[in-house]
């Protein structure tokens, strides 16, 4: 992993290569722990995660299948339903201590969602905003899902985060149906046309994410 961006406190680091979901649950939980603030920027192989709020038909398929595929399933005590999570995306995971900062749990979730619209609109020209119905970021134009939210905060120390679809197949989504909804109502980046110089602009965006976040933290 590559740290990047080091202010007020909170290493940021950039991972090369996949990271599995496993060795993620075993980092924040020592995180958590240890109270060890980070904001961690990186992609999965293909996984299905369930929150607190799953609901059992909302798996489109028997976990059997899922192995079969090659894909993994893991209940979580984060928010939110069904998720799915594959390469392609960009994954973000916040580690940050709200009772040290003196920052609320709503406070935090709007920080998270307004440096989620400035990035991607100062990245890709995408204009994103949020659907009081559901949650995550959906295009403005064609009311389409592209980034999945879901926060634990536990002692008041957060973890997990978000994932943007980027260049991924959204074949995952398939298996579900993500948060409730329908599959086809997820996009990527690359179904927008958006997928030209990914690898930089991946980069760019965390960037501009990152520094946009740490101008509003405490």
């Amino acid at each position: 992993m590559q740290k990047f961006l080091h202010q007020k406190g909170l290493p940021s680091y950039l991972f090369p290569s996949i990271v599995s979901y496993q060795r993620y649950l075993d980092f924040q939980e020592n995180a958590r722990k240890n109270r060890r603030e980070s904001m961690l920027f990186l992609e999965h192989s293909p996984c299905l995660t369930g929150g607190i709020g799953a609901k059992a038909e909302n798996l489109l398929v028997p976990e059997v299948r899922l192995t079969e595929l090659g894909v993994d399933f893991v209940s979580l005590p984060r928010g939110g339903d069904f998720t799915a999570h594959e390469p392609g995306q960009i994954v973000g995971y916040l580690h940050i201590d709200l009772k040290k900062r003196g920052l609320s749990l709503g406070d935090f979730l709007r920080n998270l969602n307004e440096s989620l619209v400035v990035a991607v609109k100062d990245t890709w020209g995408l204009e994103v905003e949020e659907n009081p119905k559901s949650p995550g970021l959906y295009t403005k134009d064609s009311k389409k899902k592209l980034i999945s939210e879901g926060i634990y905060a536990k002692s008041y120390f957060t973890s997990f985060g978000f994932a943007l679809n980027g260049i991924n197949s959204l074949f995952t989504f398939s298996l579900i149906n993500p948060c409730g909804a329908r599959s086809e109502d997820m996009v990527s980046l690359s179904a927008l046309g958006l997928s030209a110089g990914y690898p930089e602009k991946r980069k760019e965006f965390v960037f501009r994410f990152s520094k946009h976040f740490l101008s509003l933290l405490p």
